[in-house]
């Protein structure tokens, strides 16, 4: 009995394999996220600023959404936007659902600055350009599967 009950808490270790995958993710993302903070910077714009902006580009959102989304708190969103909106890249507007909540968004400049700093990362374009079209569909279809 004693090696029935010992089983099932060996099996959740993860396998080396698996192990070496979970550290490679982690030097991937640490690696983008440093490409990424360097590409912001060279558009004089922080991080947050960067993630906000882009956000912003996929469609307007209320202060709270953008909190949700960046993770943080809606105070610091209003301290971000209001640094975007002073340099004419986002501009709050009435929601149009709801015309007593003011929605972020983007404006034709911030999407181009946007668009600027995601064709400067470097970092994932240039070895994904290394792998043919069907091992970057099998990269994009088992990234997909992780994420549900």
């Amino acid at each position: 009995m004693a090696s029935t009950t010992s089983a099932p808490h060996n099996s959740h270790r993860p396998d080396p394999l698996t192990l070496e995958v979970v550290e490679l993710i982690g030097e991937v993302v640490a690696r983008f996220h440093q490409d990424y903070e360097e590409a912001a910077a060279e558009h004089a714009l922080t991080g947050a600023q960067a993630r906000l902006l882009s956000l912003l580009c996929l469609e307007p959102l209320p202060m709270r959404r953008l909190a949700q989304r960046l993770k943080c708190e809606p105070s610091n969103v209003t301290g971000i936007v209001d640094r975007l909106e002073a340099r004419g890249l986002v501009e709050r507007r009435p929601d149009p659902a709801d015309r007593r909540v003011k929605v972020a968004a983007a404006t034709s400049e911030g999407r181009r600055v946007a668009r600027s700093l995601r064709e400067s990362l470097r970092f994932a374009r240039e070895p994904l350009a290394g792998l043919s079209e069907a091992e970057r569909v099998a990269l994009r279809n088992a990234l997909r599967g992780m994420l549900g």
